[in-house]
């Protein structure tokens, strides 16, 4: 599939670091570093543009190592990127360490991942199917 992209950034163009890779790292276009504190939420630039076709949609996903190591993530995980914007690509990012987080330009801050999706159409009704589950959720079906 081609992805039309312009790319304002000073760096290269995401790509997939491995054959079945289903996210490219996105990077950080900055003028200077960002300082996230504990507990604060920023857009991140990306210097990316991207026209993704219809039935499709763009995913923005946190990078498990910036999670595990430093508490980075994105809050509205995953983002979506509708078929339809045409904007700057920018990444939510949120501190949840207790600690001051830097981020500089080019570090590589989340991962896009372009994913087909069908559109539904509503069919209203009085009642829904019955299944072994029935309404249980929250942890209801156990742990293992």
């Amino acid at each position: 599939m081609k992805i039309k992209v312009i790319n304002k950034s000073k760096h290269e163009l995401p790509e997939y670091k491995t054959a079945f890779s289903a996210g490219m790292d996105l990077r950080a276009n900055l003028e200077a570093s960002v300082l996230l504190k504990p507990l604060e939420r920023k857009i991140i630039p990306t210097g990316l543009y991207i026209e993704i076709p219809p039935g499709y949609e763009g995913q923005i996903r946190p990078r498990s190592g910036l999670a595990i190591k430093h508490g980075i993530g994105c809050p509205n995980s995953p983002g979506t990127i509708d078929a339809d914007y045409r904007g700057e690509l920018g990444v939510i990012l949120v501190n949840l360490s207790k600690e001051d987080f830097t981020i500089n330009d080019g570090e590589r801050i989340a991962q896009l991942v372009i994913a087909k999706h069908e559109t539904i159409v509503w069919e209203e009704v009085e009642e829904l199917s019955e299944t072994v589950r029935g309404a249980g959720g929250y942890g209801s079906s156990g742990i293992k």
